[in-house]
């Protein structure tokens, strides 16, 4: 059921003009850096300038914490876990950041899904018990901010939705993204998602709901809206604009300010409206190479995603590429290779790696999985099954770069970023440099490691239009040796 979001806003109030440099010398004035835990990749791509981590020791956050910025990504990628797996790993990060901080303020973000799939309430309940545990800090409560407006996704009256491209919202419920097989829900209204995705334990009735009356009354009222919350509460925020991210922002400082410990489930500009970071413009090509001189062939394009955008992206980049070479991944014969008792596993992809390591010596490669999803009743074996392939595909990746490096690797999909970033080019402490189309799709430089030198771009199977994947391999394509 489409609604006219004009319709929507008429009953609010206009949205507050607000100044990054406002909120970010509230951030200033706080002492205190956030430790986001992305549970893919894709979350860094609204923000500029900040550290990413895909190995989370204290060691590594020593060097994330040196490097002086507002907020700190590490690389959880959970949602490719199990329960029991995503909670260990939370825990790890907390305990690991609060021994490296040594004392320093430290605020904890779990940065979700903008169409609200992910292991929730799950891992902000374990972030907050490890704090508990680990320095006696207790939350009073979880803010829920899964708003995108830079991808379509906002959240009004307590309801998120997503744009439709002509002046219409359509509940997200009703989206693809909701059949999701593993992490699927019915609730668009997000205090009904919380008591759906908590089995009962937070009724709708009970969560807070900040809408836009709140958000755009000013900081007093949103944080007199929290006063109330004690022992973990639940808290969703209505937001449609850049202004009210950075309106909120300064409501939560207020509310810490007056002593409220917050933690936050977010989708990924709420990061850059905390911590008043100005909204940054697409990188050029030779600011994606960091003003080097590119290596000779071409670059490498890995698409895991199955979402029905990204199909139609890959449709295009393929018809207006045309001198790209296509690999393809067949995912039926790796999983009966995978499970054969002849145990040929990998040693399948060989084929493929050489193809695409012959082919990258002549230009651009695209390597894709088969886009028929394999996927079962059980959402275990769904998520097991889209491991398997990501692990194919970081297989090739890998084996790529150790025999020729490309120009400038694209991966496609959150768990496949994620899986290609760590294990494929061995990436463990990246700068996000800023996004390749506005606030939507973000570009790494890895530090350190083999994939030194090599522009890497996160891009989410689930934004931008039919024409965005093209877009950002014809601007790393522009420039050749």
């Amino acid at each position: 059921m489409n609604v006219i979001e004009s319709e929507l806003l008429a009953g609010y109030p206009p949205e507050v003009e607000i100044a990054a440099r406002e909120v970010a010398a509230s951030v200033v004035a706080s002492g205190r850096t956030l430790v986001v835990l992305d549970d893919d990749p894709t979350g860094t791509q609204s923000v500029a300038d900040l550290p990413v981590l895909t190995r989370w020791s204290a060691e590594d956050f020593e060097w994330a914490f040196a490097q002086q910025a507002s907020a700190v990504y590490v690389l959880t990628n959970t949602r490719s876990l199990d329960p029991a797996e995503a909670e260990k790993r939370n825990r790890e990060v907390v305990r690991n950041a609060l021994s490296a901080a040594g004392g320093e303020a430290l605020g904890f973000v779990s940065r979700s899904d903008s169409t609200l799939r992910g292991h929730f309430p799950l891992e902000p309940e374990v972030i907050a018990d490890e704090l508990a545990q680990a320095s006696g800090v207790h939350t009073d409560a979880v803010v829920i901010v899964p708003a995108f407006p830079d991808a379509g996704r906002v959240t009004i009256g307590g309801t998120h939705y997503m744009r439709d491209g002509s002046g219409g919202l359509t509940p997200v419920a009703e989206t693809e993204f909701a059949q999701d097989a593993t992490f699927g829900f019915r609730s668009s209204r997000l205090a009904e998602y919380v008591e759906e995705k908590s089995g009962g334990r937070y009724p709708a009735r009970d969560v807070i709901v900040l809408d836009l009356n709140v958000i755009r009354g000013g900081a007093g009222a949103i944080a007199d809206a929290l006063d109330r919350a004690a022992g973990g509460a639940p808290a969703v925020a209505d937001i449609v604009t850049e202004n009210d991210l950075r309106a909120l922002a300064l409501g939560l400082a207020e509310a810490e300010r007056r002593g409220k410990t917050l933690l936050y489930r977010v989708g990924p500009p709420f990061v850059r409206g905390r911590i008043g970071q100005e909204v940054r413009a697409p990188l050029t090509a030779d600011e994606a190479f960091a003003g080097r001189a590119p290596g000779p062939g071409g670059g490498l394009v890995v698409i895991g995603s199955h979402v029905g955008l990204t199909t139609r992206q890959f449709d295009v980049l393929r018809a207006e590429h045309p001198s790209a070479r296509v690999v393809e991944l067949q995912v039926r014969e790796l999983m009966r290779n995978m499970t054969s008792s002849a145990g040929i596993g990998f040693e399948s992809l060989d084929p493929v790696v050489a193809e695409v390591v012959a082919a990258l010596a002549e230009g651009d490669v695209i390597l894709h999985t088969s886009r028929t999803l394999m996927r079962t009743d059980s959402a275990a074996a769904s998520l097991q099954i889209a491991r398997t392939v990501s692990a194919g595909l970081v297989h090739v990746v890998r084996r790529t770069l150790a025999q020729r490096a490309p120009r400038f690797v694209i991966a496609k999909g959150g768990i496949t970023s994620s899986d290609v970033a760590s294990e494929g080019l061995q990436i463990r402490h990246a700068i996000v440099r800023g996004p390749m189309l506005p606030g939507i799709v973000s570009l790494w430089e890895p530090v350190g490691g083999p994939a030194t030198g090599i522009p890497y771009v996160v891009f989410p199977g689930n934004v931008g239009d039919d024409r965005s994947l093209l877009d950002v391999v014809r601007v790393l394509a522009t420039v050749h040796p």
